[in-house]
């Protein structure tokens, strides 16, 4: 035994009977190793309580509200008392406006998934390029999305206003009506999908800029080494590696064309005859048009458990891998 180690044990032995002398310091040492359970939960509920509060006020409040008001056939005044338990659901889904709202929400996902977010990853790909002013461009894209949806629906009100806007002018050259495209019930839902993608198509574009920025180039450059064409290193390297990205674009998307109500509201009112109309359209016009809210609070519930159901079965089935993989790679490092 070296005389470095003889004098470690008396060191060690001198602090036990030290300690063991004083109860009060192994005690303060032992809540210091050791902070007290309670303590570390008041600290968690205090940091969580504001959050949990006005989730409760501004969330779970209105769910239930509203799913109270559905059983019963109420105009808004003083408190619901006929009650009709599930009438307002089944009239629903007889309504023939309703049924076109679901109709017309599954035409705007379709389009989206077909043409916008196609067009937004293009674009993606083409500004991640070493562009002379790329920086410009990609403000340029990016700025309608800044806009409010009502200034959006304005702006493009008074674009194509007979006499006055640039529609009117570009109509004119080309042999047409000025502001056709939204009166005729034929095409006036892919008029409002032009405007919503001209406003949602910068944001898409962002998050697909930034996924791609975030790849090694050493991927790209190896599959360039060997021989892979501009096409295959986008399609077998660059597209699997955006498909977390992908996902949640595509997420954002289904779950903006289900509750789409402003742009639609000041830009067609939901016409002509209904032609643009959506679920939240006909919500607000059934609630605080015509009083029917409880029919209203029947719509508003099925709009939600239509949001509710697809991110259940979206989470499940399609963003599991990204988050399987998360929780690997973090095992992994730990």
């Amino acid at each position: 035994m070296t005389p470095s180690t003889i004098t470690g044990q008396r060191t060690d032995d001198a602090a036990t009977e030290l300690l063991a002398a004083d109860p009060a310091a192994t005690q303060q040492r032992g809540r210091r190793a050791r902070p007290r359970p309670l303590r570390r939960l008041g600290t968690i509920a205090l940091f969580l309580a504001p959050a949990l509060v006005l989730f409760l006020l501004l969330v779970i409040t209105p769910i239930v509200v509203a799913g109270y008001a559905s059983m019963y056939k109420w105009n808004g005044f003083g408190l619901p008392e006929n009650f009709v338990g599930i009438d307002n659901f089944t009239r629903a889904f007889e309504d023939p406006t309703f049924l076109g709202d679901l109709w017309r929400a599954f035409v705007l996902i379709g389009l989206s998934l077909l043409i916008q977010l196609p067009v937004s990853l293009g674009l993606a790909m083409l500004l991640n390029q070493k562009l002379k002013g790329r920086g410009i461009y990609r403000v340029i894209f990016f700025a309608p999305y800044v806009l409010s949806e009502v200034t959006t629906a304005v702006l493009f009100t008074l674009v194509f206003s007979p006499n006055r806007g640039l529609g009117d002018t570009l109509s004119k050259w080309l042999g047409a009506e000025a502001g056709a495209i939204f009166a005729d019930p034929d095409t006036v839902l892919f008029a409002l999908f032009l405007v919503i993608s001209w406003k949602y198509f910068g944001f898409h574009m962002i998050l697909y800029l930034a996924g791609r920025q975030n790849i090694p180039q050493e991927l790209t450059e190896a599959a360039t080494t060997d021989g892979a064409s501009a096409w295959q290193v986008f399609r077998h390297v660059t597209l699997p590696l955006l498909g977390p990205t992908i996902r949640i674009s595509v997420f954002l998307s289904v779950i903006g064309s289900i509750q789409l109500f402003d742009m639609v509201w000041v830009l067609t009112g939901g016409g002509p005859i209904h032609s643009s109309e959506t679920m939240a359209v006909t919500m607000f016009d059934r609630g605080f048009r015509r009083f029917e809210v409880g029919y209203a609070s029947a719509i508003s519930i099925i709009m939600f458990m239509l949001s509710f159901v697809f991110a259940l079965f979206y989470q499940r089935f399609v963003l599991r891998r990204d988050t399987e993989g998360a929780i690997t790679n973090r095992g992994v490092q730990r």
